[in-house]
């Protein structure tokens, strides 16, 4: 028998290559969101040491094995593991509207999952993509050129797109106002 679905409340999980800008532009939607109670944002957990760019929660490759079932979501890529944690559940449970830094490999599993998932596909050139993974100071440059070779499809079009090549508040702008509307009108469907 297959598992009821995580919901009602909407999963909005960003995703794109490697130097998109996908954590920055979710940073500013959170500021452009931080009245709305309704709209939580999703701190990803990571095999990898605090510090390197992203404010991540950090779990050791043993403690992440340990707690894998409890997980909303999980992947490996990069040679690291990432979830969303049981929080997640809770929250979608409640209604609420969840977002999260997501990966495009994961996408069919994701589909299984959760009763309403929403894609928001973040894009740039592969010039910039390029420049700002090398920006981060995490990856060599056979690093840098791997992960502009990782290029999953998406399973299916995005509900959302943005080629981030503006500022990050014009990026950061698209991207909260995609997500208070998906809350807005999720709300409106649960009360008719």
């Amino acid at each position: 028998m297959r598992p009821a679905l995580l919901g009602p409340g909407p999963l909005i999980l960003v995703v794109g290559p490697s130097g998109a800008g996908k954590d920055t532009l979710i940073d500013g939607a959170r500021a452009h969101l931080a009245d709305r109670a309704d709209i939580r944002f999703a701190r990803r957990l990571v095999t990898r040491a605090p510090g390197a760019g992203e404010a991540h929660g950090t779990l050791t490759p043993d403690a992440f094995a340990a707690q894998r079932a409890t997980f909303a979501l999980h992947w490996d890529a990069h040679g690291l593991s990432y979830a969303l944690g049981p929080e997640v559940v809770a929250w979608l449970a409640a209604g609420d509207t969840v977002v999260a830094n997501g990966s495009r490999a994961t996408l069919p599993a994701a589909r299984q999952r959760f009763a309403m998932l929403q894609i928001v596909h973040v894009t740039a050139p592969p010039e910039v993509l390029a420049q700002r993974i090398a920006a981060r100071g995490r990856e060599t440059g056979g690093d840098v050129a791997a992960r502009l070779a990782r290029t999953p499809p998406l399973d299916a079009p995005p509900q959302f797109e943005i080629e981030n090549v503006g500022t990050a508040a014009e990026g950061s702008a698209q991207l909260a106002a995609f997500i208070a509307r998906t809350a807005d009108e999720c709300r409106a469907a649960a009360r008719t």
